[in-house]
């Protein structure tokens, strides 16, 4: 073939990847947009459809593309010992000693079908390796049920349509301190408690508990970003955005970070790429 015909076909390829990426649902490369409309190509191009949601998509709704499938169970990665080894670093008298427990933590995972069986093995304990990372950070090693001062802060926004009972408070309770009454009330609605009138269950009830936790990790993609491949930072961006990513609190970050990485290693499998989200760039940060 002479070499001008194959820079005419090359520049026709071009053209028509360039119009597949400029399409109507794409205007520029720019992902500084409303994530929960839209993904994140791998190339940086914001959109809907597999181009932008398919396989590598950085952020937002992105699609589910396994590369295989593994046959673990969640009972087979947290194994007695490596519960054992996060609450067992709880202090003597913390309100969480003996309230989390595997078994409850089981139970609660068996409602959530997805949880921890997505994709391969190695996909699987990355994803319980992300959940435990944050909620021993959220819960100082599975030391608190609830909030610290959580009596003296009000929780109660009845502009999203959700109600508030004036003798309930509504502040952080649970591995992942569900807030919030709407949060509460959408909570207690799929998990079946009264979310409304008996916030307090959260802190008594332990499967109740890690089910709230579970509903926040599904609820709020989390499941979705680190299944996909968007990393574990994507996972921190979700749960605290701008008050730790984007140079925010970057200690607590990076608190998250090492959980996270000490979870993989007990679990053998790496940690993967984009650990944190110190900034907004397209291709991970500068810790990754």
């Amino acid at each position: 073939m002479h070499s001008f015909t194959i820079i005419i076909l090359e520049a026709l390829l071009l053209a028509g990847v360039l119009s597949g990426l400029f399409s109507s649902s794409a205007k520029a490369k720019n992902c500084d947009c409303d994530l929960t409309i839209y993904c994140c190509s791998q190339w940086g191009y914001r959109g809907n459809g597999d181009a932008y949601c398919g396989p590598r998509c950085q952020a937002g709704p992105c699609e589910i593309y396994c590369e295989g499938t593994g046959t673990l169970t969640v009972s087979d990665i947290v194994t007695q010992e490596f519960f054992q080894e996060i609450t067992s670093q709880a202090r003597a008298d913390c309100a969480g000693n003996g309230f989390y427990n595997l078994s409850a933590f089981l139970e609660a995972a068996s409602s959530f079908p997805d949880f921890g069986t997505t994709c391969t093995d190695d996909d699987r304990k990355r994803e319980i390796a992300a959940y435990f990372a944050h909620v021993t950070h959220e819960t100082k090693d599975f030391c608190y049920i609830e909030e610290i001062d959580g009596q003296a802060l009000d929780y109660c926004d009845e502009s999203q349509g959700y109600p508030c009972n004036p003798s309930k408070k509504y502040f952080g309770r649970g591995p992942l301190q569900l807030s919030w009454n709407y949060n509460y009330i959408q909570a207690g609605q799929d998990i079946v408690f009264d979310g409304l009138n008996d916030p307090d269950i959260v802190a008594l009830d332990p499967v109740i508990s890690f089910k709230t936790s579970l509903w926040i990790w599904m609820k709020k993609e989390m499941h979705n970003a680190i299944i996909s491949g968007q990393g574990f930072g994507a996972t921190i961006r979700i749960i605290n955005d701008g008050l730790e990513c984007d140079g925010g609190n970057t200690a607590q970050m990076m608190a998250r970070v090492e959980y996270y990485r000490s979870y993989c290693a007990q679990l053998g499998v790496s940690p993967g790429n984009d650990l944190t989200c110190l900034t907004k760039g397209l291709f991970g940060s500068a810790y990754s």
